[in-house]
């Protein structure tokens, strides 16, 4: 049994693995086409701004998906350290929030300044994508303080 435990998990380590590497390539790749977008814009100074602009829509889910890539190769391959507790859980979870969070709220603020800049009426759909990015790091907020709590109250047992 402890032998097919191993194949089993070193199996899972090379699927996640695997997932985690065409993660960061399909990162690379978003980034290298924002970039080229961009030089291929400054022939055309009218279409540079727009550009701009949809680059940095681009690299920023570029970062969000390589944080991605880079937590499920730190959290699922190397394994730094045990998964059992429950604040280690806490702060997995924290983490990929966290990222989440981040590159939504980034995306909403790109968002308003393309969409400002065309048609103002069309704000509403950004500022509903900021304002849930605003409601999950709150979310997160209460979580954590709920979580810790939970954890005060009830404190691991001496073995």
């Amino acid at each position: 049994m402890p032998r097919i435990n191993r194949i089993v998990e070193w199996g899972g380590r090379l699927i996640y693995g695997s997932i985690s590497i065409s993660l960061g390539l399909i990162s690379l790749t978003i980034m290298i086409v924002a970039i080229w977008d961009i030089w291929a814009a400054f022939s055309e100074k009218t279409k540079l701004l727009i550009a701009l602009l949809d680059s940095i829509g681009l690299i920023v889910i570029a970062m969000a998906v390589f944080d991605v890539s880079k937590f499920l190769l730190e959290e699922e391959v190397f394994r730094i350290r045990d998964k059992g507790s429950l604040p280690d859980a806490r702060e997995r979870l924290t983490k990929f929030l966290v990222i989440i969070a981040v590159a939504v709220s980034l995306e909403a603020l790109v968002f308003i300044f393309s969409t400002a800049k065309q048609d103002i009426s069309k704000l509403i759909y950004p500022t509903f994508l900021l304002i849930a990015a605003v409601m999950m790091v709150i979310s997160l907020g209460i979580y954590q303080k709920l979580s810790r709590e939970a954890a005060a109250d009830h404190p691991p047992p001496n073995l």
